[in-house]
């Protein structure tokens, strides 16, 4: 069937996808831009954001892909992306509010919970969740001035949902170093799920769409032991892969999702039915 007949196409349709140059950033922008959409690229440094880029459109040079620089914390530099894209494109139809942190110190986010330091819970939280109201604040007073349909994702967690098994973690390391799933993960992403639930309902009448996308756990450097540890709690039997999710978010900023607002779509292999 026709793209434009099933709903999927989006030609003619600007999107910003926050954390552009992540494992999953990369698929969901290359994803967007594939189906027609204008994707602007945004990263902490337009360094990141254009490296991004360029590896996108090696070999498909055809792709309408920008990289943009933009601190989600920071009020000015979101405002900033807002006007430069619509100066750019017209509009702004799809918002991906995908950015998240581990901080800067790996050690500092693994810290078990009776010693988490306030300011590490805080740097999280100002990515993980105060990014998102802003970029969601910012994007939406900007759809609320366009006649047409718009949509926004919000990338969540499957620990958004249920609490980390901690028996996966034994034994377990990422890159070398012994990891678990923290608090702050948990709560910032379940924290996502209420800011899409509520925009939702506020923004519903004005036809702009909210969703969540919840990852289950993708591969991406972790051992063999947390890999089949993992793999033993998921009716698959498997992690993800970072381009499963793809077709998710292309039903999500489309039109194929119009009478779909203010639910968490889960892509975790069924781990979070068992």
């Amino acid at each position: 069937m026709d793209d434009k007949r099933n709903g999927f196409n989006l030609e003619k349709k600007t999107a910003i996808v926050t954390g552009g140059s992540g494992i999953l950033g990369l698929e969901f922008c290359r994803t967007l831009a594939e189906n027609g959409a204008n994707v602007v690229l945004v990263d902490k440094t337009y360094e990141q954001a254009s490296l991004a880029v360029d590896k996108l459109l090696t070999g498909n040079q055809v792709l309408k892909i920008i990289p943009m620089q933009c601190d989600v914390t920071n009020v000015d530099e979101v405002n900033k992306i807002v006007v430069e894209t619509v100066g750019q494109f017209g509009s702004i139809d799809i918002l991906h509010n995908n950015a998240a942190t581990k901080t800067a110190d790996l050690s500092d986010f693994f810290e078990p919970f009776e010693t988490y330091n306030l300011n590490t819970w805080r740097e999280v939280m100002s990515v993980n969740l105060d990014g998102m109201f802003l970029m969601a604040q910012a994007v939406g007073r900007q759809m609320l001035k366009q006649s047409s349909s718009s949509s926004i994702i919000q990338t969540s967690s499957i620990y958004g949902v249920v609490a980390p098994d901690k028996r996966i973690y034994s034994g377990s390391n990422y890159l070398g170093r012994e990891i678990n799933t923290p608090a702050v993960y948990a709560a910032s992403k379940s924290a996502v799920i209420g800011l899409t639930r509520y925009l939702a309902a506020y923004w519903g009448e004005s036809n702009i769409r909210v969703n969540s996308l919840s990852p289950g756990g993708i591969e991406s450097g972790q051992n063999m032991t947390f890999k089949n540890l993992y793999s033993n709690r998921v009716p698959l039997g498997r992690m993800g892969r970072a381009d499963e999710l793809n077709s998710a978010l292309l039903f999500l900023a489309s039109d194929a999702s119009s009478y779909m607002t203010g639910q968490n779509l889960i892509i975790d292999g069924g781990l979070t039915c068992w």
